[in-house]
């Protein structure tokens, strides 16, 4: 796909894989907007030095009417909407502030591409947690979607909306199933990665929150932008449109797995400071990608070692600038 002066809206791009995606779209010459609430200090905006690059507009999506403005006037081609409260323990303590965030701005941003005559192709972030507690593993598209706890039931919520408005109005959109996704400029600290290299670069002993037996898929962000653009760039084939895909590596890791490759990797000896106290998270995930496989012709190109490897090295240089 031909991004050049494609005018695109990245929801979400001051956060962590929305910046990657605004970042790779201004790189192939794509005009971003986006829509940011909060003016914070410092945001991926500027660690990816986005700030100057893209278009950005102050306003929230949970606004219709900023969300229509912005689609219309801005002439918005395609859309990548990835913008969420995305934090399981804000969900849990701040469950209406997350519905609103990721159901309403959801269902905002695809009434105002029904509305628009410029839409072209809508890519909707769901998540692996859409899926929920299943007897079988790995998820696959056909799993149910069974999320119960607050971020895990936002998360089914906006993903049945977008596929809704496929069904009953022929919008272009797809939605992404994606692994946990980790990587440079991740700045959210509670994530288990970045939490983990940055205490043991101050040479502190690292927190678990849960016993350390909990499987996840780890996806490195470099994989993941590619999976969203080849996504967006596939929206004009039937078998796509209203389609839900996952994302991942397909290769589970327990959190002390994850630790103990992190800690080697780094060359250190610091034991992690096991708590045991995570609640409301789901024990086992892992997606199987053999669709997107079979119909994008995506997989992923990097390795948990060498996603982390360029993981670690980034945040060394980080705090070193700082």
């Amino acid at each position: 796909m031909n991004w050049k002066n494609l005018n695109v809206l990245v929801t979400g791009a001051d956060g962590f894989i929305g910046s990657w995606i605004a970042n790779e779209l201004v790189a192939k010459g794509a005009d971003v907007i986006t829509i940011v609430r909060d003016i914070k200090k410092q945001s991926n905006l500027d660690v990816l030095g986005l700030r100057n690059k893209i278009n950005i507009v102050h306003g929230d999506l949970i606004s219709f009417e900023t969300c229509s403005r912005v689609i219309q006037e801005y002439e918005i081609r395609t859309c990548f909407h990835i913008a969420a409260q995305a934090i399981v323990g804000t969900a849990n303590a701040s469950p209406l502030s997350t519905f609103e965030s990721n159901i309403k701005g959801t269902w905002n941003i695809l009434e105002t591409a029904r509305l628009s005559k410029f839409i072209k192709g809508i890519v909707v972030a769901s998540s692996d947690k859409a899926y929920g507690v299943q007897k079988k593993l790995p998820y696959t598209e056909e799993s149910p979607l069974l999320g119960l706890y607050p971020y895990d039931a936002s998360k089914a919520c906006a993903d049945i909306l977008a596929r809704c408005y496929f069904t009953t109005y022929g919008l272009p959109v797809a939605v992404t199933r994606n692994a946990n996704t980790y990587g440079p400029a991740d700045l959210n600290f509670s994530r288990l990665i970045p939490d983990t290299v940055c205490s043991l670069l101050r040479n502190k002993k690292p927190v678990i929150r849960s016993d350390g037996t909990p499987e996840r898929d780890y996806m490195y962000i470099k994989d993941a932008v590619n999976a969203y653009l080849t996504l967006a760039s596939n929206l004009d084939r039937k078998n796509v449109q209203g389609e839900a895909f996952n994302f991942g590596t397909g290769k589970p890791v327990s959190v002390i797995e994850l630790y103990n490759k992190i800690i080697s990797l780094m060359g250190k000896k610091i034991r992690p400071k096991v708590l045991g106290e995570a609640k409301n998270e789901i024990d086992r995930q892992y997606l199987s990608i053999e669709k997107a496989k079979r119909i994008l012709k995506w997989k992923p190109k990097y390795s948990l070692e060498e996603g982390l490897r360029e993981t670690i090295k980034w945040y060394k240089d980080f705090f070193k600038k700082r």
